[in-house]
């Protein structure tokens, strides 16, 4: 016999509200119709949902805003279509709240200095973490914060409680499968940062597709996600491997650089070095030849983080989530 305590989405389902909505009714809070109050109360009653008593306690000293927090210091990331889909996801979850959203750039000292002041003065209900690196300090100083924190992706060298992240290592190997499966035997790869969990194992995801099948994993370029990277990172493999008759490169971005140096050495794509991507942010559906790629489903990202956080703001315990990838097959590979 199945002894779980009802959820707030199984509420939120049964009457036919957003999770939002329950949480407002089960806070008292304003702006909740009559209808909808009654159809809640009507739920928690039928299921015998029991609210979250500290959750309630609580629910009158917050601010109404959750921060997210990008490892970056950069301000042209908000131009990236990969964090352009998150923020827009996070966005669509947030519209089923009273929540606001709060940006920050955190991975210089002055950034972190920033971060360190909204966790003090519990300037933000929630923490939501993107991009981190290898023994990035936001994860501990959110961690110690004692807020509730999800992470998008994880990190090398720890694994948070609570996480939304992608199989980026199994989405690796499908790529390079692919590459494999339409003959090619010179197979290359140009990684993104290593010191990034996506970053690594997407690189994992490549060597053990070539590995199993007998080919070499010695044709690498590192990258660091962007076109620039992306053109660098090419540029290289042929200097080192004229004879490269495929890649797989670790992000649409950098991808999109790799074509452009293809067709300036006068390389035919697929014919003479086939290429896949990772991502399917909406310019590879434009280069020229059309990218095959890894969809990384990344809005879905942005959104189930941010339910998640939401859920602990409501006092539930949720499971961590990796999201599937697939390979979509275009005109590049």
């Amino acid at each position: 016999m199945n002894t779980r305590p009802p959820t707030l989405e199984e509420v939120a389902q049964r009457a036919g509200v957003s999770t939002g909505t329950v949480s407002r009714v089960i806070n008292n809070a304003r702006h909740v119709s009559e209808k909808s109050k009654r159809a809640v109360q009507s739920a928690i009653a039928d299921l015998g949902y029991v609210p979250n008593t500290a959750a309630r306690s609580l629910a009158s000293q917050r601010r109404g805003a959750v921060v997210l927090v990008i490892s970056s210091d950069d301000p042209a990331i908000f131009a990236n279509l990969f964090f352009a889909e998150v923020i827009s996801g996070v966005n669509a979850a947030l519209e089923e709240t009273d929540l606001h959203l709060m940006l920050l750039l955190a991975a210089s000292q002055r950034g972190r200095d920033r971060f360190a002041q909204v966790l003090q003065s519990r300037g933000a209900d929630g923490v939501m973490l993107l991009a981190l690196k290898e023994n990035d300090p936001l994860s501990k100083m959110a961690e110690d914060s004692g807020l509730p924190a999800v992470h998008g992706g994880r990190s090398l060298d720890r694994a948070p409680q609570w996480y939304v992240d992608a199989d980026n290592r199994g989405g690796a190997r499908t790529a390079v499968e692919h590459l494999i499966s339409t003959g090619r035997t010179r197979i290359g790869t140009i990684t993104g940062e290593l010191d990034t969990h996506a970053g690594m194992s997407r690189y994992m995801g490549f060597r053990e597709a070539v590995v199993l099948a007998g080919l070499s994993d010695e044709r690498v370029a590192h990258g660091d996600f962007s076109e620039a990277s992306g053109a660098a990172g090419m540029k290289l493999l042929l200097d080192d491997h004229p004879d490269l008759d495929g890649v797989f490169v670790a992000s649409d971005a950098m991808a999109t650089g790799a074509l452009a140096v293809l067709r300036e050495q006068g390389k035919r794509v697929p014919e003479d070095v086939a290429v896949v991507g990772f991502n399917d942010i909406v310019t590879a559906r434009h280069t020229q030849p059309a990218l095959t790629t890894v969809r990384q489903p990344i809005e879905a990202l942005g959104r189930e983080m941010t339910r998640m956080l939401i859920r602990l703001l409501n006092g539930e315990q949720p499971t961590s989530l990796i999201l599937p990838t697939e390979l979509v097959v275009r005109d590049s590979a």
